[in-house]
């Protein structure tokens, strides 16, 4: 257990930040929570907000000042090409201001959260590990998976010259206290509701957010200088997923499953529907490429270092979808269990 330190948190309001500071407040953690613009996740939790941009090295000085460790989980996560120059610029630029802003404040360690997009897919057939290289800096790469690489060969690069951090690599998050929700989250809500008439056949590793916290925990106490630690889960498709949905919720139609390969042609007819109607985007070009992705990410390195270790699958959407419907964004009494 880490002993009891200041801390600051870089995208609290988020899905994994959310978690983060529940459980370093279970750890009796004095946490400053670094706010970008929505706030009202954390009416409820007693942490000191500090506004910040990740662009701005001076606001961010005053965000770290007289704290012991940074946990950095700010990042633009975008499934929209055009959104390529605002994600670069926060995960690229905005961790080279991380990692500045930390050594002018004297920051003990930096914890910096990326991202399995950081590592090279290819080849799918192969075991992912820690020893996977990173994407290039090209436009063969997704905005998102070229921006997170960088990032990490900033972090890694400030090591080399003495800086103390540390990099966690979870894959696809999902779980409990998913308030704006997440992409995921809006997806796994939509097929829960019924709202997706079509489902597509590929998969992704999925990991739970409570699990991620408590690898990003353990790395922040155990980890060593400059170590990378993978957090996956379970490998599971989409069809898989809204079975158990319908297991939660007790629907019986299921959405009509399209072969990958159609979806990505789909995907601009769908991105023109999402224009038209406002809706947020879900089945997008980007998305349908995450799901071609590995299926065989290892934990070991963090399994054997940080004792980390997944929980069933099948629990955490379980969780995450009681979560969702003791919230409201899911009607109905449903008291299914795993």
């Amino acid at each position: 257990m880490i002993p009891s330190m200041i801390v600051t948190v870089t995208g609290a309001t988020g899905h994994v930040g959310i978690n983060l500071m529940h459980a370093l407040l279970e750890g009796s953690h004095t946490v400053r929570a670094v706010v970008h613009q929505n706030q009202s996740n954390l009416a409820n939790l007693p942490v000191e907000q500090v506004h910040a941009n990740v662009l701005d090295t001076h606001s961010l000085q005053t965000a770290f000042a007289g704290v012991d460790m940074v946990f950095h989980l700010a990042g633009r996560i975008s499934i929209i090409r055009k959104d390529h120059k605002l994600v670069e610029a926060i995960n690229i630029q905005g961790v080279k201001n991380i990692i500045q802003a930390c050594r002018d404040c004297d920051v003990r360690r930096l914890v910096h959260v990326s991202s399995i997009h950081a590592f090279n897919q290819i080849p799918l057939e192969n075991e992912l590990d820690e020893s996977r290289p990173l994407v290039p800096f090209d436009h063969k790469h997704m905005p998102y998976d070229r921006s997170k690489a960088e990032g990490e060969r900033a972090v890694l690069q400030a090591v080399e010259n003495g800086f103390d951090a540390v990099i966690l690599n979870p894959t696809g998050i999902i779980g409990p206290y998913d308030y704006q929700p997440s992409h995921f989250g809006a997806s796994l809500l939509a097929i829960a509701r019924g709202d997706i008439p079509v489902n597509v056949n590929g998969g992704f590793d999925w990991v739970d957010v409570r699990d991620v916290v408590q690898g990003i925990l353990a790395a922040a106490e155990n980890g060593k200088p400059g170590a990378k630690y993978l957090l996956s889960g379970h490998w599971a498709d989409m069809q898989t997923i809204a079975k158990i949905a319908n297991q939660f919720t007790g629907r019986k139609k299921s959405p009509l499953l399209l072969p990958l390969w159609v979806a990505k042609i789909g995907a601009p007819l769908a991105m023109g529907y999402y224009g038209i109607t406002r809706q947020r985007p879900l089945f997008t070009g980007i998305a349908m490429k995450a799901l071609e992705s590995n299926r065989k990410i290892s934990h070991a390195k963090a399994s054997r270092e940080l004792n980390y270790q997944p929980r069933p699958f099948q629990e955490t959407i379980y969780d995450t979808l009681e979560w969702f419907r003791q919230n409201g964004y899911l009607k109905g009494d449903m008291h299914a269990s795993p």
